[in-house]
């Protein structure tokens, strides 16, 4: 099976940037794992589908919440396009 496809919107990118260490970390653990596996991380503790075709992940829980939102953009080529990765306070759902 062909590998998805993860890139980083440049504002995502730069949100990244600004993570801690260990959110940057964990954001890079699950982007690997999105290659390998797809979009649908039902395995992963505290992921959801938000609507179809896009998806969400608590990379950490307490204060504050980090969290990582991504969608599918093109099921043929297989390209998933990381959003928003930042506080649960600002995401965009």
């Amino acid at each position: 099976m062909k590998p998805w496809q993860v890139n980083l919107t440049s504002k995502a990118r730069k949100q990244k940037d600004r993570l801690p260490k260990t959110i940057q970390e964990q954001l890079l653990f699950l982007i690997r794992d999105i290659e390998k596996h797809g979009p649908v991380r039902g395995d992963w503790p505290n992921y959801s589908k938000l609507k179809p075709r896009q998806h969400h992940c608590h990379l950490k829980k307490g204060k504050p919440t980090y969290v990582a939102v991504w969608a599918e953009n093109n099921q043929e080529i297989r390209l998933i396009e990381v959003t928003y990765v930042g506080t649960h306070e600002k995401a965009p759902y």
